[in-house]
């Protein structure tokens, strides 16, 4: 399944089930097939976003390489893995423009 995230004045953001019911858990909404972001409640869920993007920056700054000293594989595997700001990026832009022009974004409407 795919999540659409629409907004009059930005246009949609799609993602896939698990990455939109991930950072819809993130943002405190259950995920569900339909749903809509009202103003109000932007700026609270764009603040929920941002944080999580910097706590899983700073653990993965922190993160021991995979298979110990080995900076290959270390380089290797950093440039496998997507992160939480890259996933959450299309998402916090749509937010931040809803949230400017006072408009709400829904999915699955």
């Amino acid at each position: 399944m795919l999540y659409e995230f629409k907004c009059k004045v930005a246009g949609t953001v799609v993602m896939t089930q698990p990455v939109a019911e991930r950072l819809l858990k993130i943002i405190g909404k259950p995920p569900a097939p339909a749903g809509v972001f009202e103003p109000e409640h932007l700026a609270s869920a764009i603040s929920a976003l941002q944080g999580a993007v910097e706590r899983d920056q700073a653990g993965a700054a922190t993160a021991e390489p995979a298979n110990g000293d080995d900076e290959e594989d270390s380089a290797q595997e950093g440039s496998k893995r997507v992160s939480l700001k890259q996933r959450a990026w299309p998402l916090l832009d749509l937010m931040k423009t809803a949230l400017a022009a006072g408009q709400r974004i829904t999915w699955g409407v």
